[in-house]
């Protein structure tokens, strides 16, 4: 995928939030970085189409996000929603995870992404 032009702020602002993680995005990057999900490389907190997604799989066109309480009422979730059609329209899948799937269930996560990514999952 080639690089594109980001600007200087949402590169700034993604450089932040890497620093700032949440535990479920620590848990989860613990499990994929480094290709440690069937091979699968992810970047966390990259910047798309004007958005900065929690983690992403470039060469799989997969967006990964985890959301917390606040994305369940009625505002976050029209936010997320036309978020989500954006990035849809510029070519990605987008998988929601609420942090609580991450904490208390992170094999049924990855399985999901690994499904999504077209990989067999026993």
């Amino acid at each position: 995928m080639p690089h594109r032009d980001i600007p200087n702020q949402n590169r700034r602002n993604a450089k932040a939030l890497r620093s700032n993680m949440t535990e479920a995005e620590k848990r989860l990057w613990r499990v994929i970085r480094a290709h440690r999900l069937e091979g699968i490389s992810f970047r966390r907190q990259m910047p798309i189409a004007g958005y900065i997604v929690d983690l992403a799989a470039p060469q799989h066109r997969l967006i990964v996000e985890l959301d917390g309480s606040q994305h369940g009422d009625q505002q976050h979730a029209e936010q997320d929603k036309q978020r989500d059609e954006a990035l849809a329209s510029a070519g990605w899948t987008v998988l929601r995870f609420w942090n609580a799937d991450v904490l208390q269930d992170l094999d049924a996560v990855c399985r999901k992404v690994l499904t999504v990514c077209g990989r067999e999952v026993s």
